[in-house]
């Protein structure tokens, strides 16, 4: 691993290649946006924001779109191994079905995947865009208490000197890990790390090959649409509900 020519103090595994942004547009629309212009696999874009953790990575999948969708499951471990890794051992870090990351049963914010709005469900897609927006902290949002269903990196004790690079970093690692995990042990080991952390799924739940989410009786939950109303956040500006 080698230091970033964009931030030296961000070392990221060498597959990545950092862009940073302090703009307006969310890292999930630049990235989508590099993508779409040929930005390349691996591109990591971290949005510098005092009140957010916003970063977004451009995937290159080589399956079809209708199952490459799984990814977002891949991320979202990675994201929750990520904050696990950097908080309380003992406070869970769990999900609500499927973007939805808690921290503590509270939420703290949650994930998206972006894919070519021209890409058949039986085409490979050309890029997949995976990105996580966190609460780092509820300063605007005034007493906390007003907000007693979310929850912030600065609310539960988390304390970066340097920023929130290090989460960037780990995120990236443990990115790399689920990939691989994926590649030796099939879609089956990401599903059972992502299960295993489903606050709302039940015990004899499973993902099936399209990422919809099978209950114990048999009840379908839709990826496509579920991430389509993403419930930790507002689809319009990218940012979580507080």
């Amino acid at each position: 691993m080698a230091p970033s020519s964009d931030d030296p103090d961000l070392i990221l595994p060498p597959v990545f290649s950092l862009a940073i942004s302090a703009g307006p547009a969310s890292a999930f629309d630049e990235a989508r946006e590099a993508a779409a212009s040929g930005g390349g696999t691996g591109r990591l874009v971290w949005r510098k924001n005092a009140e957010l953790l916003d970063f977004a990575v451009i995937l290159e999948p080589d399956e079809p779109l209708a199952t490459a969708r799984r990814a977002v499951f891949a991320g979202m471990v990675a994201l929750a191994e990520a904050i696990g890794a950097h908080g309380p051992p003992e406070v869970p870090v769990t999900f609500g079905w499927p973007d939805t990351l808690r921290f503590d049963g509270a939420r703290l914010g949650g994930g998206r995947l972006g894919w070519p709005a021209t890409c058949g469900e039986g085409d490979v897609p050309d890029w997949l865009v995976f990105s996580a927006t966190i609460i780092a902290s509820k300063a605007r949002a005034g007493d906390p208490g007003l907000t007693p269903d979310s929850t912030s990196l600065e609310n539960e004790g988390f304390s970066f000197e340097d920023g929130h690079g290090i989460l960037v970093e780990s995120f990236a690692r443990h990115l790399m890990k689920t990939f691989a995990i994926w590649e030796e042990d099939g879609f089956a080991g990401i599903e059972r790390r992502y299960l295993r952390r489903l606050a709302d799924g039940g015990p004899a739940a499973r993902i099936d090959a399209g990422g919809d989410l099978i209950g114990g009786d048999g009840d379908r939950r839709d990826l496509v649409e579920a991430l389509a109303a993403m419930r930790w956040g507002d689809p319009q500006t990218g940012e979580p509900h507080l």
